[in-house]
């Protein structure tokens, strides 16, 4: 039976970790796609990468427009276009900021049995991707902001955290 995993959140150091590729696709991995995938929906996300739960591995899952996606080992081969949209991200609990991503991204990655597959998105599921693959490689929502946006977020951040922690 699925678990429902803790969510990281920021600060927290372990998404700044650099992630391992995944080499074993066995039952332990399955496992673990089957535990992100629960704590992805019960948490309302779109995508769920690996070191918003604590493991360093390059794996995440995600849910758009009606098709879901295991995206282990991906690496993004193209970039086109550009377009600014509001994203919220589960380790930052009620922030959306504004974040340019492209608008096509033409990636290579392993699926959940480790089959490699090669793949061009456009649009939304572009922005999804990019943003899943920068938790992969330590790059996180605050990094897209500028310098004063970045501090108001952390005190916000901060502040939701010590209040959670009065009795």
């Amino acid at each position: 039976m699925a678990k429902l995993l803790d969510i990281c959140v920021f600060p927290d150091p372990v998404l700044r970790v650099p992630t391992e590729k995944v080499a074993d696709f066995g039952p332990s991995f399955q496992s673990f796609l089957e535990d992100l995938w629960n704590t992805m929906y019960l948490r309302d996300g779109v995508g769920l990468a690996a070191p918003q739960v604590g493991i360093s591995r390059k794996v995440t899952v995600v849910d758009a427009q009606g098709q879901k996606f295991v995206l282990a080992n991906p690496e993004i081969l193209e970039r086109e276009g550009e377009t600014v949209a509001e994203e919220g991200c589960l380790s930052f609990p009620g922030i959306f900021v504004p974040v340019l991503r492209p608008t096509r991204i033409r990636l290579r990655y392993q699926n959940e049995r480790g089959e490699p597959v090669e793949r061009e998105v456009v649009d939304f599921l572009a922005r999804v991707f990019s943003h899943e693959i920068d938790h992969l490689n330590g790059r996180l929502l605050i990094d897209h902001v500028s310098p004063l946006r970045r501090q108001f977020i952390q005190r916000k951040l901060r502040k939701a955290a010590s209040e959670a922690d009065l009795p």
